[in-house]
């Protein structure tokens, strides 16, 4: 999952010049606008006219006042104010405003027009008032301002810049991360002893290549782990580094390519000379078939970007000589789509498999994700092992973490072997659906169906497993389930087993026929599986003898840009047998479940009669209904085991209380010391920390010095008798514990 990208915060700086900005708004352009504002041109027409009668002039503003003769063009009175207006300050009742620039102009300005109007007969001077006003703190400050608010934008234009072109340099920068201190070893990788061996001589080339080069080897340049998803090929990985106590550069293939053609093949150039910088050490490449892909493949047979990262890889691969001591490890799930030339000797040397654990791997990865965690006493992770073919270490991790939230989820202090029937059923299969309503028909029917797999599949004879559960609660996409799995590991099956697997399958459905004569739906994953194994043996394995050893089967997983489809290599008559073998083989085994069925019908009564009273059973209840025990005899069984795994809780619950307990009382008593030691410390004038062992040296002393007045008490008594000269006086009894008591002070 990416992590999320913090929201990026807007700079204290910016802040500051959005608000540089706003007072300049305001001292540019914060002048009062009026409706009866005229220009200066208007205002000296008027006034050379004559039909200006009043003007008060401060900071760059005339307010002025019309004569009562003063008309428009259409003849209107200009003035609107009454006498009682005209009686009041100009400031305050006035006709119109006009701005002015110079006060010493505007006022040699008046004196002119007024000599003008005196000399004109009828017309009355401008009656003009002046009012000296010094400039604002903020008129004197804007040249600064403003200067330092271009040099700021300025700044920050240029700072965008550089942080762009910056940014520009990265983009072909590695993404790898770098760890130089990997915690995992090989101890901590369980499950894969042989994959192991393989890589410890890397390990020892990384510690001490002296010893491989002396002999005139070379070790692999790159080594490949090819694996299902979940086998630990991270983790082995990991281990490689750790052990060898290397830095370790993890990088995915999917992080060299990008939709600009050249940033794979800069990004691959980047890695190999950081490496280089930091020798010896390695370099992980995750899911290198993200990058490694066939080239000329894909739909237009094309794909530059992700080609030019392809070649460019393969020639820092072949460039770097193994005395630099960088090792290449990669890991995939799809080693058939890698380019040949990535394959070949000089770049990737070895290809190492890792493989699924087999059933000791599996127990040995149990016990280790099971460390510090409270289990059950009745667990056996060798039953559990078995109970678990092919799960991968990611599994078993996933279904031992699933085991212990459902115990923490049910308030239990352990680990039962219900929680880990749970998880692995959980993992595999989902969560129940109790809630999902059932009438208790649909129960019955369920059961039976269940009933009929397990004792199926406890009845043949060549593949016969072991029945760990059967529940009819639903789970995910099925109405019920079987959990049962073979009593050995094997990669190899014979004829008979193969049909011994279909004729369980068919088990479920043969049942439901038996009881009511009719199908439901709910076989038709268990057809699918038969279906499929069948089909196998008649195509791929040469298991039919109409057909004989003959392979009629060429499908492959289609890969993009080489395999867009698959043709049939047989005919029609071919097909045709083909179709009426695999319908043969399913038949028969369906006949054959019938009649396994209808010879222990008594068991398939008891068995479902369990089952609807107890929804889920184990292997253990299988077994008892198998031997022939009553369903009243089961059902006791397994309300004795539930309450011997209640009891156990209980105790576990007891001790783990205990546990707290006593934990509460030594963080009680370590508190207790340390205010005992508080308190010394402010008693004596010093530091807590120099004081942090004296309560107990004080105790010492305090013992020692009242066990020397004891003595010297004593031999005072036996001196008197014999000398009194020579007694100890309680002057000197006082001055000596004067001198105990003041040595920790000097000290």
């Amino acid at each position: 999952m990416a992590e999320l990208q913090p929201r990026r915060k807007i700079s204290w700086l910016w802040w500051i010049l959005l608000a540089v900005l706003v007072i300049a708004l305001i001292i540019s352009f914060g002048i009062k606008t009026d409706n009866k504002e005229i220009d200066w041109s208007e205002f000296t027409t008027h006034a050379e006219a004559g039909e200006v009668s009043d003007i008060y002039a401060v900071g760059g503003t005339i307010y002025g006042r019309y004569t009562e003769s003063a008309v428009d063009e259409k003849g209107n009175k200009l003035t609107t104010l009454s006498t009682e207006d005209r009686e009041r300050d100009v400031q305050a009742r006035y006709d119109f405003t006009c701005t002015y620039v110079s006060s010493e102009y505007l006022m040699n300005y008046i004196d002119k027009v007024n000599e003008t109007l005196s000399s004109t007969t009828g017309m009355t001077k401008i009656n003009a008032d002046f009012k000296v006003q010094s400039a604002s703190w903020l008129e004197q400050i804007w040249p600064f301002v403003y200067i330092i608010l271009m040099l700021l934008m300025f700044w920050f234009i240029f700072s965008a810049l550089n942080r762009m072109n910056g940014k520009n340099m990265d983009f072909a920068k590695n993404k790898a991360r770098v760890d130089t201190d990997i915690k995992v070893r090989f101890s901590d990788v369980a499950g894969c002893d042989e994959e192991k061996r393989e890589v410890q001589e890397l390990v020892e080339f990384l510690k001490n290549p002296k010893k491989f080069t002396d002999l005139g080897a070379r070790i692999p340049k790159g080594v490949l782990l090819v694996g299902k998803p979940g086998t630990g090929k991270t983790l082995l990985a990991k281990a490689i580094a750790g052990e060898a106590g290397v830095p370790f550069f993890s990088i995915t293939g999917s992080d060299f390519v990008e939709m600009f053609v050249g940033v794979g093949a800069a990004r691959v150039r980047d890695l190999f000379e950081t490496a280089k910088k930091q020798q010896p050490c390695i370099i992980f490449i995750d899911e290198i078939d993200a990058v490694g892909r066939h080239r000329g493949t894909g739909i237009g047979n094309t794909n530059d970007e992700r080609e030019q990262t392809l070649n460019q890889l393969l020639v820092q691969m072949d460039g770097f000589e193994s005395s630099d001591g960088i090792i290449v490890l990669a890991a995939t799930n799809r080693p058939d789509v890698l380019d040949p030339a990535l394959l070949r000797a000089g770049r990737f040397d070895r290809q190492i498999v890792v493989n699924p654990p087999d059933v000791r791997g599996r127990e040995k990865i149990l016990r280790l994700y099971a460390k510090n965690k409270p289990f059950a006493d009745n667990i056996n992770f060798a039953e559990i092992a078995k109970m678990i073919p092919g799960d991968t270490g990611a599994d078993i991790e996933n279904i031992i973490n699933e085991a212990a939230i459902l115990a923490a989820r049910d308030n239990r202090a352990i680990i039962t072997q219900s929680d880990i029937m749970e998880g692995i059923s959980k993992v595999e299969m989902g969560p129940q659906k109790r809630s999902a309503v059932m009438t208790p028909e649909q129960q019955k029917l369920t059961a039976y169906h269940e009933s009929g797999h397990a004792i199926v599949s406890k009845s043949v004879t060549e593949f016969a497993q072991t029945v760990q559960e059967i529940s009819i609660i639903q789970r995910g996409m099925a109405g019920g389930y079987t959990a049962h799995t073979p009593k050995e590991d094997t990669n190899m099956f014979t004829r008979e087993q193969l049909l011994d697997h279909i004729c369980i399958a068919m088990g479920g459905r043969a049942a439901e026929y038996i009881k009511y004569g009719k199908y439901s739906t709910g076989p038709s994953n268990d057809i699918k599986v038969a279906t499929d194994m069948a089909r196998a043996m008649v195509t791929e394995y040469g298991m039919s003898d109409k057909l004989g050893p003959v392979c009629y089967s060429n499908e492959q997983e289609m890969f993009l840009g080489r395999d867009f489809q698959s043709q049939r290599n047989y005919s029609e008559h071919t097909a045709q047998l083909i179709d009426d073998e695999i319908r043969d083989v399913l038949e028969q085994q369906f006949q054959r479940a019938i009649a396994i069925l209808k010879e222990k019908n008594a068991i398939l009564e008891n068995m479902m009669a369990v089952l609807v009273k107890k929804e889920t059973i184990y292997s253990q209840d299988v077994d008892a209904l198998m031997s022939g025990e009553s369903v009243d005899q089961v059902i006791e069984n397994i309300e004795k085991r539930q309450a011997e795994l209640d009891k156990q809780d209980q105790q576990a619950r007891e001790e783990k209380a205990k546990r707290d307990k006593e934990r509460e009382k030594q963080e009680q008593e370590k508190m207790k010391n340390l205010r005992e030691q508080a308190m010394m410390a402010y008693e004596l004038g010093v530091d807590t920390d120099v004081v942090s062992d004296l309560p107990k040296t004080q105790n010492q002393q305090t013992d020692d010095t009242s066990k020397q007045q004891a003595n010297t008490e004593s031999t005072g008594q036996s001196m008197t008798k014999n000398n009194p000269v020579e007694t100890t006086t309680d002057e000197q009894k006082t001055n000596t514990t004067k001198k105990t008591d003041d040595k920790p002070k000097d000290n």
